[in-house]
């Protein structure tokens, strides 16, 4: 459900605080972006700057709990115990562990990204945990480096956007799917302004729809019960 608008001076205060929150997002992001650039050429999208390492606070707020509900998000992804997991764009593995725990000791996460600094944070939180079935892919732009036909459920959570080479990325990630794997996708609303996230780090669903299915892919169910992401969820076609 949406948040309905606020009346009179409540709903000037409440505009504030979302103008509030989305300078302080934007700060984040520019002081831990790389260079970004590009466009897709089916949906015309153009492509955000990749959040480095600099700015891996952001992934670990303590707000993040609320503003994204990761429980109920995985509790409707639907993770399977004994499963293979990949998530791609792990970061300092906020999700990772969470996935870890979900598919128990005879499951396996491959904890994915392109940066060896956001894999050194992610290492240390293993480590750290003590968790054992955690394997850590340094990928690169156009490949996430994974095993062929092994992955259950590849997990893109707030990264697609990102992406630089998105075909070249989906290719190589139905590739690492077996027949029946998913490929999952959370993103913030581009359709709701009043999300305080900047433009080009949100999407919308024909956004998603029209440059994932141009690569092999079904869109099989759009979730909207998270406070600001869809969840996306594909099958191979």
């Amino acid at each position: 459900m949406r948040p309905r608008p606020l009346a009179g001076r409540d709903n000037r205060h409440g505009l504030l605080r979302i103008a509030a929150a989305t300078l302080l997002c934007a700060v984040v992001l520019d002081a831990g972006a790389q260079q970004g650039g590009g466009v897709h050429p089916v949906s015309g999208r153009r492509f955000a700057p990749v959040m480095s390492a600099a700015g891996a606070d952001w992934l670990e707020r303590v707000e993040r709990d609320t503003e994204e509900a990761p429980r109920l998000a995985l509790d409707q992804i639907g993770i399977a115990k004994g499963s293979t997991v990949a998530d791609i764009g792990a970061g300092s593995g906020y999700l990772t562990v969470r996935l870890a725990a979900r598919v128990g000791p005879g499951g396996r996460v491959y904890a994915n990204d392109i940066q060896p600094g956001m894999l050194d944070l992610l290492r240390k939180r293993v480590e750290h945990e003590r968790i054992s079935n955690v394997t850590i892919v340094l990928g690169t732009a156009d490949d996430p480096k994974l095993p062929p036909a092994a992955i259950d459920l590849a997990l893109l959570v707030d990264v697609y956007h990102e992406f630089s080479q998105p075909q070249a990325m989906l290719r190589r990630i139905r590739e690492s799917l077996r027949p029946e794997g998913r490929l999952v996708l959370l993103e913030y609303r581009k359709e709701d302004p009043a999300i305080p996230i900047r433009y080009e780090h949100k999407m919308s669903v024909a956004e998603a729809r029209i440059e994932v299915e141009s690569e092999g892919f079904t869109l099989a169910r759009i979730n909207e019960e998270l406070p600001r992401q869809h969840i996306l969820s594909f099958t191979r076609q």
